[in-house]
């Protein structure tokens, strides 16, 4: 029988990937990359990859699993030149997701985990609360 915080977490993570892929369906490229208040605003291409890849992260805190290579910064550099990039992107990283959901644990484990790139301190949380964030 799966814990019903994984249960919860999937449920919650699936909605939200399906609300990504809602937000960028049938748009042509220029729409995923416009800036609606000019430079200093966030294109959809740019939320959705940093969400997706923000979630991918902190699933892989809060299950135990490897941390993936993660370039933050070029996340908010997104261009997308042909929106199937931007899909296959979306799919490769809710597969990601999905997979670190199947195989978690039950939740009351503790993880030690720090920011990456940042000095603060490691903080021994437990995976719902990293769960969560996701």
């Amino acid at each position: 029988m799966l814990d019903p915080t994984i249960t919860a977490a999937r449920e919650i993570i699936e909605e939200s990937i399906e609300g990504i892929r809602g937000a960028i369906a049938g748009l042509p490229a220029d729409a995923l990359n416009w800036r609606p208040a000019g430079e200093g605003t966030n294109p959809i291409a740019v939320l959705a990859v940093h969400a997706m890849h923000s979630t991918r992260s902190w699933l892989a805190v809060a299950t135990g699993g490897p941390l993936p290579d993660r370039d933050r910064d070029a996340e908010f550099r997104t261009v997308v030149a042909d929106p199937r990039e931007l899909w296959e992107t979306v799919d490769r990283l809710a597969a990601d997701c999905s997979g670190l959901l199947r195989t978690a644990r039950a939740p009351g484990a503790r993880r030690s985990s720090r920011a990456r790139g940042r000095s603060c301190t490691r903080s021994n949380t437990s995976a719902s609360t990293w769960g969560m964030h996701s």
